[in-house]
């Protein structure tokens, strides 16, 4: 089968995207998984490739169809009308580059969306810099679920088994999929609803097909107060609306359990017992999952008509520039989308 062409989007000039992706071309991995190229800015690449060392140059073309990629040569395709972030420095919030970032995305998700790339992989972008530009969204998640004309979306941050590189077969890890994403803690009981949870239950099952080898994946659904509410001591959410949600999606023929508390669920699900946790809110998924792999997360967001992965870190302001970033999640985000492509190719998705 022909691999499938991956988009990387090279995120906020001011962060460690450019330098990751220069890093990350020269592993054979890459080339071996997809017919990579980058879409942002060629002088910006150009520069991160020598900060690296790397032996690859970097060719300007304008259309997806014109990439050649190999380990000696990165093709980047600067959209139409992208900022200019020619003058944009390491480690600056800078609104220019949040609005190249911005344009970048943008620019590939409607080559998704038109079948003429089989998938995203995106590089970090900054909030504040996205804000100062005038993006009303927080990040790619809610930029990506406009442009698609999706409002039933989620973010999972995944993280490969330790045998993945070894042996795609046995790459089964584990998803986390949140219920709530970017809002304030204070909002989160308010958005949690039977629906709510039930709907990234459901996400949740048809995201892992792919990463499963098609096998029913084993969903664990946390629980919101500590120790699971002990039977509403603790708060009722768990009564009223958790398990109700764990219980519609069973009698649908999903593989959900729960609601568990949070200071046993993760030990479980990271030694096996579990192909995904449905999390409430934010850091109650991404504390546990970056803690043991913050270099090897995939963020891979749900409910998309397109493909999208994404590194599972940050623009990194802090060491930006310095040449020293690890492309790790930035080449498990790949992979995860080339299992993805290769899945919907065979037109298996449920």
């Amino acid at each position: 089968m022909d691999r499938p062409k991956i988009a990387l989007t090279l995120g906020d000039a001011a962060g460690v995207g450019p330098e990751v992706a220069a890093r990350a071309w020269s592993d054979p991995t890459l080339h071996a998984l997809c017919l990579p190229f980058v879409v942002g800015a060629p002088e910006v690449l150009r520069r991160a490739a020598e900060l690296v060392d790397g032996p690859a140059r970097v060719q300007s073309i304008a259309t997806p169809e014109q990439a050649d990629p190999s380990p000696l040569c990165i093709p980047c395709l600067e959209p139409p009308g992208a900022a200019d972030v020619s003058t944009v420095l390491p480690g600056q919030v800078d609104p220019r580059a949040g609005r190249a970032a911005y344009d970048y995305l943008v620019h590939a998700v409607d080559l998704a969306l038109a079948g003429r790339i089989d998938a995203i992989a995106t590089l970090p972008l900054n909030k504040e810099s996205l804000h100062l530009a005038g993006v009303a969204h927080p990040g790619h998640t809610e930029i990506l679920a406009e442009r698609c004309g999706t409002p039933d979306h989620a973010m999972m941050l995944y993280l490969p088994s330790d045998d993945a590189a070894e042996d795609p077969r046995k790459s089964q890890g584990l998803g986390v999929v949140h219920v709530t994403l970017h809002m304030a803690l204070r909002d989160v009981f308010a958005a949690i609803t039977v629906e709510s949870v039930a709907a990234k239950i459901r996400l949740a099952d048809r995201a892992l097909r792919p990463l499963t080898a098609g096998r029913r994946p084993r969903i664990a659904v946390a629980s919101l107060n500590p120790h699971a509410g002990e039977n509403g001591l603790f708060g009722d959410e768990e009564i009223r609306i958790i398990r109700p949600a764990v219980l519609q999606t069973r009698e649908e023929g999903v593989d959900a359990s729960g609601p568990y508390p949070n200071d046993t669920l993760f030990r479980d699900a990271l030694t096996g017992s579990f192909d995904a946790v449905v999390a409430m809110y934010h850091d109650q998924g991404h504390i546990a999952l970056k803690t043991v792999g913050f270099w090897r997360g995939v963020n891979i967001t749900l409910g998309l008509p397109i493909i999208r992965t994404s590194v599972a870190h940050g623009t990194a302001f802090d060491i930006a520039g310095r040449g020293v970033a690890d492309p790790r999640s930035l080449i498990e985000a790949v992979r995860a989308a080339a299992r993805m492509a290769a899945w919907k190719r065979e037109k298996r998705t449920p």
